[in-house]
């Protein structure tokens, strides 16, 4: 059974930091990319990042570029998103999805999804 599961969501005060984690069973990591997408009230779920597990390169939204940072380790099947310097408009649900190979842009290339953590930014 394919399972991602996120945590590491809360709520902090502006400029300040949280790591989300994303722990994926039932398939072959190394041949998947993760990407976490998030959706804030009212709006449709946008691409914030991806990390290919074939060649480790992380990719980011505009809107996060310097402040958001992923990774992987392979050994743990776990994928993180550092997340600093945050904004109230970084409040959203955030959530972590696989598909194979290369990283996508859009919710439907991904094919697996994990269940989602909140993440609420004050001011």
């Amino acid at each position: 059974e394919v399972q991602l599961v996120e945590s590491g969501g809360g709520l902090v005060q502006a400029g300040g930091s949280l790591r989300l984690s994303c722990t994926a069973s039932g398939f072959t990591f190394g041949d998947y990319a993760i990407g976490w997408l998030r959706q804030a009230p009212g709006k449709e779920r946008e691409a914030v990042s991806c990390i290919s597990n074939i060649d480790n390169r992380g990719l980011y939204a505009d809107s996060v570029q310097g402040r958001f940072s992923i990774s992987s380790d392979a050994a743990k099947n776990t994928v993180y998103l550092q997340m600093n310097s945050l904004k109230p408009e970084d409040t959203a649900v955030y959530y972590c999805a696989a598909r194979p190979l290369i990283c996508g842009i859009y919710s439907y290339e991904y094919d697996y999804w994990g269940q989602g953590t909140q993440v609420n930014v004050s001011s």
